[in-house]
């Protein structure tokens, strides 16, 4: 019989329902699809959520396949140090690493923000994400999130004038941020721009795509200008300089929140102002995350808030305000 002093590896694919559809410049879904890892000890559990991000190629099987291949890493007592240089950063490692933290938590007594020697989270305000459409069905829709203090708004390219303008109208009071997900050209960059600063937008999110956005650093940027999909981990962030204000930091993307934590650490001493942002997905994907938000100037983590249902012990959302997790959740 294996011992249960032996760690031992589980993952499954898991699918949420989203309320409605969620869709931005490179399609739509109508559900999230995650995936789960569990490692055991001892009698205690700890999970990492992850989401396979099909902009960089990843799927829900072949990132299943990767957490399963490190079966053996785990009960040989895989550290999380030793999963850094084990596996690429990436969704697969986040849920692994994610998990390795929660087991530590529960097995050593303590919060996940303790045992990281980090700030304790409080509550913060979430972006909420209006989902790119024509101006009139996103100003519907803003229309609806209105009382929200912050809102995301999915942009396309062709067209996005005259969304922001409508969505601004429809939200008056909101503070805007934006996010192209690299639909804008040199060519309407811009335009788009002049655009966003004169419906008040505080911060444009990835308007160009990744190794296409020289165009950033010759130009007289009005707002501020966010990386996504051009900022990975902490290698990537100094070329970044001329280009951006800020940058977006997910954990799917650094390959867990022990990069994550790390790369804020030199973001900030590089200048970069931070956002921690998400997919979508479920309160365990979102709970680590919440260890990055004392250093983050925007916090976009509503993911839980777009799907039909939440997992058992989700976070606690009230409306735009979000709580740190309790440890029936995670960490």
């Amino acid at each position: 019989m294996t011992s249960s002093k032996v760690p031992a590896l589980a993952a499954r694919i898991e699918r949420f329902p989203i309320a409605g559809s969620f869709t931005i410049s490179r399609g739509a879904k109508t559900e999230a699809v995650t995936v789960v890892a569990e490692i055991s000890r001892n009698g205690l559990t700890g999970r990492g959520e992850c989401v396979p991000y099909p902009r960089y190629g990843e799927t829900p099987e072949a990132t299943l396949a990767a957490i399963q291949a490190m079966q053996a890493a785990v009960a040989g007592g895989l550290s999380r140090e030793a999963l850094q240089a084990a596996m690429r950063p990436g969704a697969a490692r986040n849920a692994l690493d994610c998990a390795l933290i929660d087991l530590e938590a529960k097995a050593t007594g303590r919060r996940a923000w303790n045992l990281l020697d980090r700030p304790v989270p409080g509550e913060r305000t979430t972006a909420y994400t209006i989902s790119l459409g024509s101006p009139e069905a996103m100003a519907a829709a803003t229309a609806k999130a209105a009382h929200r203090p912050l809102l995301k708004v999915k942009l396309g390219g062709d067209g996005d004038p005259e969304r922001i303008a409508a969505v601004r109208k429809a939200a008056p009071e909101s503070e805007l941020i934006v996010d192209g997900n690299e639909a804008w050209t040199e060519a309407n960059l811009e335009q788009n721009l002049a655009a966003c600063g004169a419906a008040g937008v505080t911060l444009v999110e990835q308007p160009l795509p990744a190794g296409k956005d020289d165009a950033l650093a010759r130009i007289k940027r009005p707002l501020a200008v966010c990386a996504d999909e051009s900022v990975h981990d902490r290698s990537s962030l100094a070329p970044l300089r001329e280009r951006y204000d800020a940058v977006n930091i997910k954990l799917d993307k650094t390959g867990g929140l022990t990069e994550a934590l790390a790369m804020a650490d030199a973001a900030q001493a590089l200048g970069f102002e931070i956002m921690i942002g998400c997919m979508v997905a479920t309160s365990l994907s979102m709970a680590p995350a919440m260890l990055v938000t004392p250093q983050a100037r925007f916090v976009d983590l509503d993911g839980p808030l777009l799907l039909s249902r939440d997992r058992e012990h989700g976070l606690r959302y009230d409306d735009s305000l979000i709580y740190p997790p309790a440890s029936s959740l995670w960490g």
